[in-house]
Order: C-alpha cells, then sequence, then structure tokens
C-alpha cells in the first residue's frame, strides 16, 4: 500500500524504477517485433524477450531488452507477405464503389444545384442515364468481386453447413 512519501522516493530512485504499464510492454513488444522481422533478433530470442517484456514490472526492465537494438524500430512494417505463383490478386472494390458514389453524386448535384441552366440542361437526361448504367455496372462488379472474397475467405460457405443438417 502506497502511503504519502511515497511519490517522492520513487522520483528519487528514477524514471527507470517507475512501474511498467501495459502501454509500455506492448511498446517494447511492438519494436522486438520489427527488429524480429528486420532479421536482427533469431526466433527463439524473440521468443524470449516478449516472455521477458510480459513479466516485467519497471520501465527499467523494459529498457533493457531493447538496449541493444537501433532507436526508430517501432515505425518499421512487416513486408507484405509473398503471394504464391499463379496465386490471384485479392479484389477490394470498396474503393471503386466509393469514386463511383462520390462521382455520380457530383453529377447530380452539379446539374440541380450549380448548373448554368437550372436542371433544364437538354444533355443532363442521357448524361445521367449513362453515368447511372455505369455506375450500376460497378456496383455489380463490386458485390461480385465481394462474394468472390468471401467464398475464397470461407471455402464451402453456409450452403455446405446446411447440407450437413439434411
Amino acid at each position: 500500500m502506497a502511503g504519502p512519501g511515497d511519490e517522492i522516493a520513487a522520483g528519487r530512485a528514477g524514471p527507470g524504477h517507475l512501474r511498467a504499464s501495459h502501454a509500455d510492454r506492448e511498446q517494447v513488444i511492438g519494436t522486438l517485433k520489427a527488429a524480429f522481422v528486420q532479421g536482427m533478433l533469431a526466433k527463439d530470442e524473440f521468443d524470449l524477450r516478449v516472455g521477458q517484456a510480459l513479466a516485467s514490472r519497471t520501465s527499467a526492465d523494459l529498457a533493457a531488452l531493447t538496449a541493444d537494438l537501433p532507436a526508430g524500430l517501432t515505425s518499421a512494417k512487416p513486408p507484405e507477405p509473398a503471394r504464391a505463383q499463379g496465386e490471384p490478386k485479392v479484389l477490394r472494390p470498396g474503393r471503386w464503389i466509393a469514386v463511383a458514389t462520390v462521382l455520380y453524386g457530383g453529377a447530380w448535384a452539379y446539374e440541380l444545384f450549380l448548373s448554368p441552366h437550372g436542371g433544364d440542361n437538354p444533355s443532363f437526361p442521357p448524361l445521367i442515364l449513362g453515368g447511372f448504367l455505369i455506375y450500376l455496372g460497378i456496383l455489380i462488379v463490386s458485390v461480385g468481386a465481394f462474394i468472390i472474397n468471401w467464398r475464397d475467405k470461407h471455402p464451402g460457405g453456409a450452403l455446405d453447413c446446411m447440407a450437413d443438417r439434411w
């Protein structure tokens, strides 16, 4: 139990003797991960240091785990996993949907609110109809890509689960 004056005693001992928080431990583990990905630590040494980081009680204990590593490793990103030869790229249609929605909505906003013709532009109906068909095509292709991605992540899917019940 902490009593009066314990804060002063902790201040005299220095910041290294302060208790480590969960966030401090996670930061050190992130640094160790970056060092492992960059080949600075072997797997067994990485495992040992992560275990020590989780068991560390003070900031000095945590600092000792990364003392021999260069500074600035926390911003390092692990490389993208390499795809196998002939493996298809994962489709990510969310950006296409967002861009198509913004462009199509912008065309409507321009014609209805900003156009000098005030919505009476004779080229507006074919332009909007063509834009709608393109937008609809993008939505159909994007939904198809979502379904393909889902089926790749969930082989068999829900239909196989239902077949097992019958």
